[in-house]
């Protein structure tokens, strides 16, 4: 089984979200969308090996959250990674019996299924297992 495919997300922590969301829109030109809540970049996985195919579309979102946010878990850190996973509860059953610590959580919405784990230095991960639909 194949566990991660991709990043789906980068997300971190700010003092002040409006100004560093303009800083990152005038020096690296990422542009929010229309409501506000981070970027979302769109690309396609490759069907090839050697790239000759475009595969299923994909993207990855980044977010900047409020340095207050609980979203991120107990850890220190002022970031998280979500990653893009092919099939969660194989995954999380998987997890589970090497030990991973496993928050007993989780979100199903129409763009996705979600859980979290932490590593060993207590960095929140989250795991998204996008709909089948988006494999188009």
């Amino acid at each position: 089984m194949k566990r991660v495919t991709g990043i789906g997300g980068i997300f971190f922590k700010s003092e002040n979200q409006q100004q560093l969301y303009e800083w990152y829109e005038k020096h690296l030109g990422i542009q929010r969308e229309a409501h506000g809540q981070g970027a979302t970049f769109h690309w396609r996985e490759l069907q090839a090996a050697d790239g000759s195919e475009p595969g299923p579309k994909a993207q990855t979102a980044w977010s900047i959250f409020p340095q207050t946010t609980k979203y991120f878990g107990a850890g220190k850190a002022g970031f998280m990674v979500n990653y893009r996973v092919d099939n969660l509860d194989a995954l999380l059953e998987d997890l589970k019996k090497s030990g991973v610590e496993i928050d007993p959580h989780r979100e199903e919405a129409d763009y996705g299924r979600f859980a979290w784990i932490t590593d060993p230095d207590g960095n929140r991960i989250e795991l998204w297992e996008p709909p089948k639909s988006e494999a188009d």
